[in-house]
């Protein structure tokens, strides 16, 4: 039994965002900063982000209770705060046995 090959129809590969990459689209206008995390909340809602490429989902809140800071004085100083959180998330999940589970999976 063959298998058909890729489709060459010239465009780029899909990607996955996760961490901050993936907080970033919902991060809009409507906050004002200097913001406190429950502000953020407010503002966009308790959103579910991927943290890691093989589909964790982590609550934003949940993220921005872990963090160091609670207010922030601008979107990139949130981004760079939440960037080590996102991280400590990913790296827990890859080394759980569920993590390495999906790892070996070609899917």
């Amino acid at each position: 039994m063959g298998v058909r090959p890729p489709q060459q129809d010239g465009s780029d590969a899909d990607h996955i965002e996760f961490g901050i990459a993936a907080l970033e689209p919902h991060l809009d206008e409507r906050i004002d900063y200097p913001a406190t995390g429950e502000e953020i909340i407010r503002s966009i809602g308790d959103v579910q982000v991927p943290y890691d490429a093989s589909g964790g989902t982590v609550a934003l809140s949940e993220i921005l209770d872990s963090a160091p800071a609670t207010t922030y004085e601008s979107r990139r100083d949130l981004l760079d705060t939440l960037h080590p959180v996102f991280e400590e998330y990913r790296s827990a999940a890859s080394n759980s046995l569920v993590g390495r589970l999906r790892g070996l999976l070609p899917f």
